[in-house]
């Protein structure tokens, strides 16, 4: 084998030893960790919002009190969960003559997984799917339940421990909510913490 063949042949062994690198490093996805270190197994952590709202053609809904109950785990090099609860309180309308008679998660769990873009680390929820029954005689959606569905992305914080669901957090998780034809958006920041093996040890996403 002459010189210029082994120049070409290192070259292209090299070319193929950094993608491979590349490729390991773009795939890497985040995970769970408590006190600096990775999580081991499941836990289970919780999420409120004092005030979360949701809005859909022509009409938002408000919540003061919206929960989330998430059970999660490292599972093939990547964080995910499942959401097993999602109760809603007190939740009033934009409009003087809507009110919500009755509001509700369905067809729990949800599953969900951390993802990274652009450096930042995201939780994704898969097939939400929400109801909401609108009362009032002089409501248009009076008597008419809203499905919210599809999917949320929410922007983690690991200094505040916080998911923050808004339109940017949509946009870069490329996921959407839909009801009553259109498109539905979610705002939301969720302080979050463990409730079993790790209580009071610090949330982090890396």
């Amino acid at each position: 084998m002459n010189r210029k063949v082994r120049t070409l042949v290192r070259g292209v062994f090299l070319a193929l030893a950094l993608s491979a690198v590349f490729s390991a490093s773009a795939s890497a996805a985040p995970s769970w960790n408590f006190a600096g270190k990775a999580l081991e197994g499941k836990e289970t952590i919780m999420g409120g919002a004092f005030e979360s709202g949701l809005t859909l053609p022509g009409l938002t809904t408000k919540c003061e009190n919206f929960l989330y109950k998430l059970t999660i785990e490292n599972s093939g090099g990547t964080g995910k969960g499942s959401l097993t609860e999602m109760p809603l309180y007190n939740c009033t309308t934009s409009s003087k003559f809507c009110t919500v008679k009755t509001i509700g998660a369905e067809a729990l769990p949800y599953a969900s997984h951390l993802s990274t873009v652009s450096a930042s680390n995201y939780i994704v929820i898969e097939g939400v799917k929400v109801a909401i029954l609108y009362a009032g005689e002089l409501c248009s959606l009076g008597g008419t339940t809203a499905r919210v569905t599809g999917s949320a992305g929410g922007l983690l914080d690991n200094v505040a421990e916080t998911a923050t669901f808004n339109a940017a957090s949509f946009s870069a998780t490329k996921t959407e909510l839909k009801a009553l034809g259109g498109k539905a958006e979610w705002t939301g920041v969720f302080p979050t913490e463990a409730f079993e093996w790790h209580r009071e040890q610090a949330l982090t996403v890396s």
